[in-house]
């Protein structure tokens, strides 16, 4: 994990998220023991009814799978 840089559009500007960076978000917000649990095994509307590991493994955009995450997790604009 995180080698890869995915860049994403946001509020039209090209930014860069990279997976290692997603991953560090992760384990911040849900700890290391249950990051890759939430990842595997919780269903996100936002993300069309996939878990954030579907989704990461389509290929959708790191920032656009954090934004999903940050909104299920109800998370305040500081910690987005």
């Amino acid at each position: 994990m995180g080698r890869f840089v995915v860049p994403v559009r946001a509020a039209g500007t090209l930014t860069r998220m990279r997976l290692s960076d997603f991953w560090d978000r992760m384990r911040t917000e849900l700890g290391a023991g249950y990051a890759e649990s939430y990842a595997r095994d919780t269903v996100i509307a936002g993300l069309g009814g996939r878990t954030v590991q579907q989704a990461l493994d389509a290929g959708e955009d790191t920032k656009t799978v954090w934004r999903a995450v940050c909104a299920a997790l109800e998370l305040p604009p500081s910690r987005r």
